[in-house]
């Protein structure tokens, strides 16, 4: 038995059990709207940029993107509290941020205030300079808040560019420039 007792081997069980519960409850509200989409006049496609010139992108892709965002994304969501796990309050919070992101832009393109859904992405863009964006939590949030809208494969790809770019700033530019200054001159 390796030392360790029942309750510890059943804890240490407890993440994928959990990230299997998190992933399906994603699937399930996935198939949920594409099925509606399909009672509702057939599954939809977006073209990129909404040019009907430029590829169309079909909303059925979400059943095999969202389950594999909220998957990887599970990894960093339950953190172990003495016997027990919780979901981990950082994540729950960068999920929650980057859900309501995702809607506010959702919600003004779909009112026909491009303005503001320009707005909210040029937000988005900054806030990737300041913020470690590139964690999957938020691009799944991201997604999961857009996925209604525009199905889940078109904000992964937007989510997508937004955290290369963290990522690039994030571990690339703000520790060349860090290290450029520690040797700059006084």
């Amino acid at each position: 038995m390796h030392g360790r007792t029942a309750p510890d081997r059943l804890h240490a069980r407890a993440p994928t059990t959990l990230r299997i519960g998190f992933t399906a409850l994603i699937a399930v509200a996935e198939t949920a709207h594409l099925a509606w989409e399909h009672l509702h006049g057939g599954i939809v496609s977006h073209h990129l940029l909404n040019d009907p010139t430029l590829p169309a992108l079909w909303n059925g892709w979400g059943i095999v993107v969202l389950p594999v965002l909220a998957w990887v994304a599970s990894s960093r969501a339950f953190q172990r509290t003495g016997t027990a796990w919780r979901l981990h309050r950082p994540f729950a919070l960068r999920l929650l941020s980057a859900l309501l992101a995702g809607l506010a832009l959702s919600v003004a393109f779909a009112y026909g205030r491009e303005d503001i859904a320009g707005m909210v992405l040029v937000g988005l863009l900054l806030s990737a300079l300041a913020v470690r964006v590139y964690r999957v939590e938020y691009l799944l949030g991201f997604v999961l808040g857009m996925a209604f809208t525009f199905g889940a494969l078109l904000p992964t790809l937007i989510g997508g560019c937004i955290a290369l770019l963290s990522a690039a700033v994030w571990l690339g530019a703000w520790p060349l420039l860090r290290r450029a200054l520690r040797k700059a001159p006084a």
